[in-house]
């Protein structure tokens, strides 16, 4: 998978919600079950007794572009302008003691067959027989719960983060999940180097109640939900160099280059990417005062409604964006027929740039650099470090546990190591080649190893690496270093929070999301969002809002 951000999903999925032009409620924060007591939240000296110490690892492949460090804890991911060449063993010793493991996690691909050489190449380097029991992803929401309804959950299971609520994670914790505090908390996480060096925001995503039960996957240093693009080759052809610091500015480079005759217009759908602009709150909840406040009252949301409703009536904007018509391979923006648009970060890749070349030879997606609607210093908030948490079966021994941490250890060693390239290509000669730009999979590779079978159970901090394409990789770490100066984290980041099941629908907002694109896509005056806001927090909205108050903030969790 050629994603910057190697082997994870995060790209695809903000990408996906927001082309919708909806709010959507962060998944660590749209759990609604039955746990609802406390808010299933952790107080904050809870959480950080709970949380492993970070320790970056020393020894192994240098990054060509390091991790940066920003404002408010953000980390840049590293970034690779080539494969390593020399791959080093982050893992010595003995793995596991010769135990039986099976594993479920949500896959997107066809399944390989059981028991393949490349399942028994990993289960020999792990010293422990670890079964991977691929499950329909589109199916896995269906899946899983006939299993926790049966108490017959396997020893590990991955649980995507917006699907807690459907799982009720909040209340298989401590239950039927284990409890990893004693085995990760704090410098207990020294025994497994590998995880210590994963990001606390990642391990924040595992916490429930004050302790500690998941592993994080695809940690993601910043999680920005994705930003600003423009085709940098359509305007260098034209003889303009971008200059945008604020919205009036992107307007006027809009009505610069809109050609509809041409069948080219300036932006395609990018409402949801325009909140960094105006500072619409991130996860939906901002805090005003010490109260609690949803981010669809935020005045800051009806400036970019307002704006974007103009470019939608200026005719600035592609009709199919407008109604709501996605596309892809080539998508609008790929084939030329928009010069802008919104996205998230896992579209700016080689895999998007081989797409775009196919019908522009020099096709080139830039980003603007994060800049705010009225020119004053921009903010732009983290997104969740990771969406991706697997669990531990709470009826596995404590040895058992130990075993299994010292496997998910072994499943996140770093990019460029010896462990690393078996658990993600397989076996050199067999499943992969190495070629110039990297590992070269095989037929056999391609019908075994492709699938990321492992990494839904533990995985390294992303790593921005796009074989063959070097540029790339240093345009979006160079994006990425500048955005993380201007970083804060939203309210409630990182948190799980349970909420009671007769918010649920509220917490969807469907009706009022229908008014935001009705009204951003220029069918709808402003004022028919402020009338369907109205009935939202009358219908539950001021009430799910006064329950975060009460069960959260001013209990002191956090």
């Amino acid at each position: 998978m050629s994603s910057p951000n190697v082997f994870t999903r995060r790209g695809v999925l903000t990408a996906a919600a927001g082309t919708a032009g909806a709010i959507t409620l962060s998944p660590l924060l749209a759990a609604c079950g039955n746990n609802a007591s406390n808010g299933g939240a952790s107080t904050k000296t809870g959480l950080q007794a709970a949380l492993p110490n970070y320790k970056p690892l020393t020894g192994g492949v240098t990054p060509d572009i390091p991790i940066v460090t920003g404002v408010n804890g953000a980390l840049t991911n590293p970034g690779f302008l080539s494969y390593p060449t020399n791959l080093v063993k982050t893992v010595t010793g003995t793995v596991g003691s010769g135990g039986t493991y099976a594993g479920v996690a949500p896959s997107w691909n066809p399944v390989p067959p059981a028991g393949n050489s490349y399942y028994t190449a990993v289960s020999t380097a792990l010293g422990a027989t670890f079964n991977p029991q691929p499950a329909n992803g589109n199916t896995y929401s269906t899946t899983i719960p006939p299993l926790i309804a049966a108490n017959k959950l396997p020893d590990w299971i991955q649980i995507p983060s917006w699907l807690n609520a459907t799982f009720n994670t909040g209340g298989l914790v401590g239950t039927r999940l284990a409890d990893l505090t004693p085995y990760l908390g704090g410098d207990a996480i020294n025994d497994y180097p590998n995880l210590a060096a994963i990001p606390t925001g990642g391990w924040k995503c595992g916490v429930w109640d004050n302790k500690l039960y998941g592993i994080p996957s695809y940690t993601d240093g910043e999680g920005f939900a994705g930003c600003l693009y423009y085709r940098k080759d359509l305007f260098d052809a034209k003889g303009i160099t971008p200059a945008v610091k604020t919205a009036a500015d992107l307007k006027a480079l809009g009505q610069e280059v809109n050609n509809p005759s041409g069948n080219v217009w300036a932006f395609d759908g990018m409402f949801v990417y325009l909140y960094q602009v105006f500072g619409v709150p991130v996860n939906n909840f901002y805090l005003d005062g010490g109260k609690v406040k949803s981010a669809f009252e935020h005045p800051a949301m009806l400036e970019c409604l307002d704006f974007c409703n103009g470019l939608a009536k200026a005719g600035l904007v592609h009709p199919d964006a407008l109604a709501n018509v996605n596309t892809s391979n080539p998508s609008r923006f790929q084939a030329g027929k928009t010069y802008m648009e919104g996205n998230g970060m896992g579209a700016w890749n080689s895999g998007d740039t081989q797409t775009g070349s196919s019908a522009h030879k020099a096709y080139t997606r830039q980003a603007f650099p994060v800049f705010s609607n009225d020119g004053s210093t921009p903010t732009i908030g983290m997104g969740a470090s990771s969406g991706w948490v697997s669990y531990l079966n709470k009826n596995l021994s404590a040895s058992q546990i130990k075993e299994c941490l010292r496997i998910a250890n072994y499943f996140a060693a770093p990019f460029g190591s010896y462990e690393y390239n078996l658990i993600n290509f397989g076996v050199e000669g067999a499943d992969y080649t190495m070629g110039a730009d990297g590992p070269v999979r095989t037929t056999q590779g391609s019908n075994t190893a492709a699938n990321n079978i492992y990494n839904f159970f533990g995985s390294p901090q992303a790593t921005v690496y796009n074989a063959g394409y070097p540029d790339i990789t240093k345009a979006y770490s160079d994006w990425s270093a500048d955005a993380a100066k201007y970083c804060y984290k939203p309210t409630f980041w990182n948190l799980n929070i349970t909420v009671p099941n007769q918010y649920s629908k509220t917490a969807a907002a469907s009706e009022l999301n229908d008014a935001m694109q009705a009204v951003w896509s220029g069918k709808q005056p402003v004022s028919a969002y402020q009338t369907a806001l109205a009935t939202w927090k009358s219908s539950g909205g001021d009430a799910m809002v006064a329950w975060y108050q009460k069960n959260v903030v001013d209990k002191g969790l956090s």
